[in-house]
Parts: C-alpha cells; structure tokens; sequence
C-alpha cells in the first residue's frame, strides 16, 4: 500500500482518537450528551475523514500527474507556465463568491444588521429629544447647578474640579483669556470655527496696524496681548488694538457678527462654538464635544460664563 494511503490512514485514526477522548467521556458519544452533541461529534468525524482524503488525493496527484500543454512565452529565470484554460467551475464559484460578499456585507450582515451599538443609538437619541423637552424651559439657576455637574462629568478630567486648569494643563475658565493664548492666535492666526465658519484670522503677517501704517511688531504683540487678557481696561496695549484689531473685534472687543468673536469677556455663545468644534490654541488641541444635547450645551454655557472674573 502507498506509503501516503498509509500516512492518511493513520492520520485519520490519530485525529479520530483525539476526537474521542476530547468529548467521548463527556456525553458527547454514546451518552447523555444529547442529539446536538452527538450531530456535532459526527460532524468532526465527517470533516476529518473527508478532509484527509482531498489531501491525500491531490498529493498523490502531484506525486504522479505530469504537467503538459503549450508553455506561455514568458518566463522568469527559466521558470515558465502553461496556457491552461480557466476552470469553468472555478471561474463560476469565484464570480458567485463576489456577489455573495457584496450580499452579505450590504443586506445579509453587518450593514443591515441587528447590532447592540446600533440599538443605543437608537435609544440615545429618543431619549435625548425627551431630554431636551422635558429641561428646554429651566431658570438659570438650575441651568448653572446642571452645567456644573457636567463640567465636572467631561470637562473636569482636564480643566479641574476647581475649573483652574490644573496648572497650566489646560485653560484656567476664571479667565476670559490668558496672554499667551491672545499671543499665539496673533502669532499664528486661528481657524478654529468660532463663529460657526472657518473664515481664519490671518497671523501676524496679516495684521497691519493702521496707526503706524505697519505689520504688528513684537513689542505690539505683547502689549495687546495683555491688554485683551486683562479685560481691555488696561491702558498699555489700547492704541494697538485700535490700530490692528478694533476693525473686527469691535473698540469694545465684543466682536462683530459673522466677522470676528467676542473677546472682551467669556460669553455663552464662545463657549459653546469651542464645544461644538475644538479649540487649537496655546496649550494644545481641545476636542469637539458633539455628544451633549442641545440643553446640556446651555448648560455648559451658563456654568463656565458664570466663573469667569474678567
């Protein structure tokens, strides 16, 4: 006998003894084990048998078939191939395989798919619209006491229970703005949506003072930059902002709709177009906080506008 029939044989025996004693004393075979287990067991035993015999018989072929036909012209390093016809029969599995993929990846799973995600989703979004119906009506005083227990939630991780930043690690929200963040955007311009659009404010090589018919020097940089930070009370810094920023921000620094923010104090709608699209700014990048609700928004507002001191 072949010496391959013989390896297959005891292949066969070898897998089918491990079969037994990994579920034979188990009920599987024999037992109580029930009609699953047994199916399942002859299930195993099927695909051992099977599967060894396609094996032998395509080694036995590549031991004994030789190869024949017409070789192609081209070959690499001696090495050349037949021109052998496509399988009809593969040809006709490997198109039907390409149409049940796209079947099943649109309509059969996961796309059309019962999905336990997909589900809380769902229930996420019927209860957010209850959410913001029922507490679209709240006093201020409420809408604080609610902002502040969602500060605390997602925004404390980086800003602080105390909202001090956490020495320099993100934002102190007492402050309407620090001098360094006023010196940056100046240094390198801003895009960060703040008025619901991405109009940019141009950096310095875009910032001309027209008191002295010049681009903004370094000197004039740090000045104003103070001067916004401390609220624009100060007297340092003031003719700056007349000549390169009051155009757009306003001499009051209130800003301008749709042409520059409000940078004179901490205002609601600032603070909810940060929430709504990140910041980049002197200590980093803040992220978008698309996952609160409208109200839970208004309330975030209403807490942080009520901290700041300037």
């Amino acid at each position: 006998m072949n010496k391959t029939v013989l390896a297959a044989i005891a292949v066969i025996v070898a897998m089918l003894g491990a079969t037994y004693l990994a579920v034979g004393t188990a009920g599987g075979i024999g037992g109580d084990g029930g009609l699953v287990n047994k199916l399942a067991v002859l299930g195993a035993v099927v695909l051992v048998i099977v599967t060894t015999f396609v094996v032998t018989k395509y080694v036995r072929q590549m031991q004994n078939d030789t190869a024949s036909g017409k070789l192609a012209d081209e070959n690499w390093d001696g090495i050349g191939e037949y021109k052998n016809e496509l399988p009809f029969g593969w040809a006709v599995i490997f198109l039907g395989s390409i149409v049940w993929a796209i079947w099943y990846f649109l309509a059969g799973y996961p796309v059309n798919s019962y999905s336990q995600i997909g589900e809380y989703n769902k229930e996420v979004t019927v209860h957010d619209v209850k959410f913001n119906e029922q507490y679209k009506n709240m006093d201020d005083e409420t809408l604080k006491e609610m902002g502040g227990s969602i500060f605390i939630v997602q925004c404390a991780p980086c800003h602080g229970l105390q909202a001090d930043g956490l020495g320099g690690k993100a934002a102190d929200l007492h402050e309407r703005i620090s001098a360094e963040s006023v010196k940056h955007v100046l240094m390198n311009g801003s895009s960060n949506n703040l008025l619901g659009t991405s109009m940019p404010m141009p950096d310095r090589n875009g910032l001309l003072n027209t008191n002295t018919n010049a681009l903004i020097t370094d000197a004039e940089i740090d000045a104003v930059s103070k001067y916004v930070a401390g609220g624009l009370k100060a007297t340092e810094g003031a003719d700056v902002f007349a000549g390169a920023c009051a155009a757009c921000h306003g001499a009051d620094g209130k800003g301008m709709e749709m042409v520059a923010p409000n940078i004179a104090e901490m205002s609601p709608a600032m603070i909810d177009m940060v929430l709504n699209h990140g910041k980049k700014g002197a200590m980093g990048t803040m992220p978008a906080f698309t996952n609160l609700t409208e109200v839970q928004h208004k309330a975030v507002d209403a807490y942080v506008s009520s901290l700041s001191k300037k």
